[in-house]
């Protein structure tokens, strides 16, 4: 005959070894190994005593690299076991060896906290480096594109292959990417297939393919030193804004390499913030503000800058 599950509950938290370690797992997630300092019990006890609580739901896993770590959420408990488990947890907050537990869990927690410093106290002046190594260039920008609104729909005017447009596009609600090259687009459409928000138009920036008011941000990064007609282009993107919308343009500042006329099909050899703003200023923007960006160690090109307004 089958065992009710009260009773199977009830023998889990029976073991009060089993019971210090639902305590400490409600507060913390933890290796076997830092359980086993904590407790200060062997690894093997420690293990057998997990594989139990495990078979019986108090408890779930995930892999971090070649360790295990543990954690108990009384939430996530089907509710009699919940229940169960509030019912009894001061009283193994009472008992001494809980305290001495909780204290031991403080100094495996330090512990970590000390090898991160350890490493950056010895690593700091080549930190920059690692990380590029790591995870790539420029990975503190990123995390900023959570900063979007959701709902919004934004305009990539001058795609190219989709790069911006692939790192926006899980974030907001469309992405409406614009290109007049055909090639361009092409890319584009290939390397954002797994996206079903991409709207992909075709068509120049001074005869831009959006309705009026359907950009709540619009952006232009690169892309205006090869429009014949800068101010145009400004104008039609502030038409294609809603009221209130945000222009973001990415470009460079005015330098001397006449030769990317020739080699680059570049037509303008970058801008003054005062051009921009008044450029901006004509098509209807306010809250002009431009700031030229740091370089990365490697770049050969000008300087670049980011600015942004909004349409008045």
């Amino acid at each position: 005959m089958k065992q009710n599950p009260v009773f199977d509950r009830l023998t889990a938290l029976a073991d009060p070894i089993r019971a210090r370690l639902l305590l400490i797992l409600e507060r913390h997630e933890l290796t076997v190994g830092e359980l086993r300092a904590a407790l200060q019990l062997p690894q093997s006890t420690v293990s057998r005593h997990l594989r139990a609580l495990a078979d019986g739901g108090w408890v779930v896993s995930r892999e971090d690299g070649t360790s295990n770590r543990y954690r108990m959420t009384a939430r996530d408990l089907d509710p009699a076991a919940r229940k169960l488990w509030l019912s009894i947890r001061d009283e193994v907050s009472s008992m001494a060896t809980a305290a001495r537990d909780i204290e031991r869990v403080r100094g495996v927690i330090a512990a970590r906290h000390t090898a991160s410093q350890r490493f950056f106290a010895s690593s700091a002046g080549q930190w920059d480096r690692l990380r590029e190594e790591l995870f790539g260039s420029r990975t503190e920008l990123y995390p900023l594109l959570g900063l979007l609104d959701a709902n919004a729909v934004v305009g990539d005017l001058g795609c190219g292959a989709g790069q911006l447009a692939e790192a926006m596009a899980p974030f907001v609600a469309r992405v409406v990417a614009v290109d007049e090259s055909s090639a361009m687009l092409r890319a584009a459409r290939a390397r954002l297939v797994s996206f079903d928000n991409v709207d992909f138009r075709q068509g120049t920036l001074e005869a831009l393919p959006v309705d009026e008011a359907e950009l709540d941000v619009a952006l232009l990064s690169l892309v205006l030193h090869y429009i014949a007609e800068p101010s145009v282009a400004l104008t039609n993107t502030s038409r294609a804004l809603k009221r209130g919308g945000k222009l973001l343009l990415v470009d460079m500042l005015p330098h001397d390499r006449a030769e990317y006329r020739e080699t680059m099909g570049h037509l303008w050899q970058g801008f003054s913030h005062q051009q921009l703003e008044r450029w901006a200023t004509d098509a209807g923007f306010v809250d002009f503000r431009a700031h030229a960006l740091p370089a990365a160690p490697t770049a050969k090109g000008p300087t670049l800058f980011v600015a942004s307004c909004t349409k008045a």
